[in-house]
């Protein structure tokens, strides 16, 4: 080889060695989920393909997230990329925190806003933009215990279809005695009192900006009469999602309202036959709702890697059929689950999704929450009537709004 060629040779050598031993660029991850769920396990695959980027993975709580992704900002130590809860985008974007992804989109060969669901793909768009993707979807629907159903003499293959039914059969499922309760649910004061309230108001006719309602006054005199007649658990006012469906796992409730996230528990945990059913509705032929759950992979505006963190979650939304099997959500968009795991119930959460519609979505959504939360929370507590706390709460929203 000539001098010539030795140069070329070496110079591309170079240029190789410089590739391979290059640092990768490294992104800061925010998450909800804890090890071994959602978000570790596709940044392990993502950077088994694609080595030369990097993924560190934080776990948040779910009611910290807010705060401490504005602190993070404020203090110019924000992740790249993070989970927000899908009425906090508008909050997030408003505010100009995060980075509006639709240039991104436009280029890109996986990602067709056609064919995203309208409910996850109003969650991200704010003002013309789009400002993450859904990493999945979910809603609540009404579990029971077969087994519990079958001794009370209620037939498992009729579960409630209306408020009223729903109350009876929590009457007749209720054991004190074995400290069995006929229903669990959260009225918990955060936003998973307000995920599980708004369908039951959504179902009379109101809606987050209609609450002074005699719907919603309904709702809330029947969830008062579960608490107070002790067909569900005086815990219902401070205890969560997660927590409400450990006791109907463990047998210590014989109906449920929640989500398809349990279910990878619930099949481990629960030793009985469990179903699921629609959220009951006021009476036959009365309009449903459902709650439009999960969240959004959002980039935050002040990422130094922005090209780096699309490509990752891009990434994540080409996967979005294998949400339901492997980590208990519903697919946010147009796909095809193949062989789904408990199929009678994916077929209820699937359905149910039809009816689920958004919180919001609201650029001051938390404050918004707030004021219904503590609606449920007067009115379940004894400290006024419904329809004087849904009153107080309108006032607080309408003040909001304008």
């Amino acid at each position: 080889m000539n001098m010539k060629g030795l140069i070329l040779a070496g110079a591309a050598w170079g240029a190789l060695t410089a590739t391979a031993f290059a640092e990768p660029v490294e992104l800061d991850l925010w998450t909800i989920d804890d090890p071994g769920e959602y978000h570790y396990v596709m940044a392990e695959e993502f950077m088994a393909a694609h080595p030369e980027i990097r993924i560190n993975v934080r776990t948040v709580q779910f009611d910290d997230m807010v705060n401490d992704l504005a602190r993070g900002i404020a203090a110019g130590d924000a992740p790249d990329i993070t989970y927000i809860d899908n009425p906090e985008v508008a909050l997030f974007a408003s505010r100009g925190m995060l980075l509006d992804l639709t240039p991104y989109i436009e280029a890109s060969d996986i990602v067709n806003t056609e064919d995203i669901y309208p409910g996850p793909l109003a969650s991200v768009s704010y003002d013309g933009g789009i400002y993450g993707l859904p990493r999945g979807a979910n809603t609540i629907a009404l579990y029971y215990n077969a087994d519990m159903f079958r001794e009370a003499g209620l037939d498992p293959d009729n579960p409630p279809k209306t408020w009223d039914e729903l109350y009876e059969a929590a009457k007749v499922l209720t054991r004190p005695e074995e400290n069995i309760y006929g229903l669990a649910f959260s009225a918990q004061a955060s936003e998973e009192g307000t995920f599980q309230f708004l369908p039951w108001v959504q179902m009379t006719g109101g809606d987050y900006d209609n609450i002074a309602t005699e719907g919603a006054a309904r709702t809330l005199e029947l969830w008062k009469s579960f608490i107070g007649e002790g067909l569900a658990s005086p815990d219902t006012l401070i205890r969560g999602q997660w927590d409400s469906t450990g006791t109907f796992n463990t047998g210590s409730a014989a109906m449920v309202i929640s989500g398809p996230w349990e279910l990878p528990r619930m099949s481990k945990e629960a030793d009985f036959e469990f179903r699921a059913t629609l959220l009951p509705v006021p009476e036959e032929g009365a309009e449903r709702a459902s709650a439009l759950g999960e969240g959004d992979n959002v980039i935050l505006a002040s990422s130094d890697n922005p090209d780096e963190a699309f490509k990752f979650i891009e990434f994540l939304y080409a996967d979005m059929d294998r949400v339901w099997n492997d980590f208990g959500y519903l697919p946010a968009s147009e796909v095809e689950v193949t062989d789904p795991k408990f199929p009678e119930i994916y077929a209820v959460f699937a359905e149910s999704m039809k009816y689920a519609r958004n919180r919001g979505p609201h650029p001051e959504w938390p404050k918004i929450s707030k004021a219904l939360q503590t609606a449920i929370q007067t009115t379940l507590t004894g400290q006024a009537d419904a329809a004087e706390a849904l009153t107080q709460a309108q006032s607080a929203i309408d003040r909001v709004l304008q």
